[in-house]
């Protein structure tokens, strides 16, 4: 097969557009581990393959793999202070073979079993229609710092494969973890895309996350580089071109470059979405300017350069942090089992416990942790942006309040699919708000909003409102705003139609009746989406959806979206 080729053995690669993309981030091992997951390959290639009906029905259209590049689980020399259990490297962010997919993850004990199964999951994946997309670890490797193992690198040559501080013996740390890859060096340049070429060629993955990539962009003084050769020549590859790039914009030294980061095929992972939207829900006064700019695209930070609002990669969780029900559970982090006292995992988590840190029977507590994880959902995929949802976060998943999980092979990170059942309401909820997504063009626009008229109806795009139908006072402290989604609007040459949309955010713990702004001529609001109601009525199908009998005003109950869409006369 080569390079050129879009099908693995005959399944063609599926190549979603960027607007088109809901990301998936999925541990290999922990989505089909638990007993509960009722496969019969748990925790491997062929447990993904099994589950494949359930994504399908998910309607996500890419999974994000944490890393499958070689590693030693056994590194982890700690234990857990509570059980005396000796902890491994779960998540794999310490690569030893970057051209060997992960043994243990292989259900077939036989020999290079796990390259076979790997293909065989891709292609599975690609049949399907959906995506895979690689966690990669190039800013360091398994050698570690000076007191790690030698078996690859360092024995070859370490002034060229490593960063080093002046005394050319220790190793410069960039990373956090000891070691920093001299990743613009000529030879380690062109060995870094060599490995991504394989993993495009022969195992026909459609993509990469890089960890810390902006080590990537580090010369060999361990200083920024203005254009850093090896993510120009990953941008540039023809072997590459069709490979989705996303970086996690930042290292562990003080760089930070979302917004900025080189080239105009990078996507990054959003961040200050993420802290925007969990402080605006956890009742933080003053967010809405913040919230209103991550839902419409971040234009301060990806309208520079020719770039789009796709390339912000939207998430309000990932595997490093808090899961989703942890935290609407927990005001802070819980730790003690890494056997670091408490002192490992991210700060601060803009996170709240409503009453009660952890698990409680209070349905008052259990009710508002509930509406806020759809809240965020719903935000998630309302915003103009490529969302990524953590696996298990449709469902409930639980950490039991830890957020740095790397080292838990056990209950604290292998989803539980007991609670598919028990929260059924929720996995309903984000099942239908993905459909919702992809049935909207005006969500899916691959330009900002631009707050004037892109049509012949002298509507604009986007229009902002506070709750009494005014012009928002962005100076306001209250997390109160409404907007208008003009649903008419060409895009290169076409018409993109769609409905109009009213949609009002209430982060606060009041009720408040919103004035309405009147839907275009002819038609008429009705309501989509409220995350106050109990399912099914918190999201309407398409087909069910009924004209409300005020069309002026709306009560948004307290930390609460509601969604409104009226058809267009035209598209009725």
């Amino acid at each position: 097969m080569t390079a050129e080729s879009d099908d693995v053995e005959g399944a063609k690669a599926p190549r979603h557009p960027l607007q088109l993309t809901v990301i998936y981030e999925m541990h290999v091992r922990g989505f089909t581990r638990s007993p509960s997951s009722a496969v019969e390959h748990p925790g491997t290639y062929r447990g993904i393959i099994e589950k494949i009906p359930y994504l399908t029905e998910l309607g996500i259209t890419s999974v994000e793999l944490l890393p499958v590049h070689e590693f030693d689980e056994h590194e982890n020399k700690n234990h857990n202070p509570e059980t005396g259990e000796r902890l491994v490297n779960y998540w794999g962010y310490s690569t030893a073979g970057f051209f060997a997919p992960k043994r243990g993850y292989a259900a077939d004990a036989g020999h290079a079993a796990q390259v076979s199964e790997f293909k065989d999951m891709v292609k599975a994946l690609h049949e399907a229609d959906i995506e895979v997309i690689l966690d990669v670890v190039f800013n360091h490797t398994g050698e570690g710092g000076a007191d790690g193992p030698t078996f690859s690198f360092r024995g070859i040559d370490n002034s060229i494969y490593y960063l080093l501080e002046d005394d050319r013996r220790t190793y410069a740390n960039y990373t956090g973890v000891g070691n920093t890859v001299n990743c613009n060096h000529p030879v380690v340049r062109h060995f870094i895309l060599d490995s991504l070429r394989y993993w495009v060629t022969e195992m026909h993955v459609d993509g990469f996350r890089f960890d810390l990539a902006s080590v990537l962009a580090r010369g060999g003084n361990g200083e920024l580089l203005e254009n850093p050769p090896l993510l120009e020549a990953i941008a540039e590859d023809p072997i590459l071109r069709s490979a989705k790039i996303i970086a996690e914009a930042w290292d562990a030294a003080g760089a930070y470059q979302v917004g900025w980061f080189y080239g105009g095929r990078w996507c990054e992972w959003n961040d200050r979405f993420r802290d925007d939207v969990r402080r605006f829900w956890r009742g933080e006064r003053g967010m809405s300017s913040a919230f209103a700019t991550r839902i419409s695209g971040s234009s301060d930070l990806y309208s520079k350069g020719g770039r789009k609002p796709f390339h912000s990669i939207n998430y309000v969780t990932c595997h490093d942090g808090f899961t989703l029900a942890d935290l609407v559970s927990y005001s802070r982090k819980h730790n003690r089992a890494n056997g670091e006292d408490n002192r490992d995992g991210h700060e601060p988590n803009f996170s709240y416990n409503y009453g009660h840190e952890g698990p409680t029977e209070d349905p008052v507590i259990l009710a508002v942790r509930r509406r806020q994880q759809k809240n965020f959902i719903a935000t998630l995929m309302l915003s103009l942006g490529t969302p990524m949802l953590l696996a298990g976060d449709e469902f409930g998943r639980t950490q039991r309040g830890n957020n740095n999980a790397y080292c838990q092979d056990n209950e604290i990170s292998w989803l539980d699919w007991t609670l598919a059942e028990q929260n059924a309401d929720l996995l309903r909820f984000t099942r239908e708000i993905i459909r919702f997504r992809f049935r909207h063009p005006a969500i899916l626009r691959s330009d900002f909003y631009t707050g004037l008229d892109s049509s012949t109806d002298l509507i604009p795009d986007i229009t902002w409102f506070n709750d009494r139908g005014g012009h928002i006072e962005w100076s306001d402290p209250g997390n109160l705003l409404a907007l208008r989604l003009d649903g008419a609007r060409e895009e290169i040459g076409h018409s993109m139609d769609d409905d109009d949309f009213y949609i009002m955010f209430n982060g606060t713990t009041r009720s408040r009746s919103f004035r309405l702004a009147p839907a275009a001529a002819g038609g008429a609001w009705r309501r989509v989406v409220d995350t106050y109601l109990e399912s099914p009525h918190d999201i309407t199908e398409e087909g069910a959806l009924r004209a409300l009998a005020d069309q002026k005003r709306y009560t948004v109950r307290s930390r609460s979206v509601v969604v409104l869409t009226a058809p267009r006369s035209s598209s009725e």
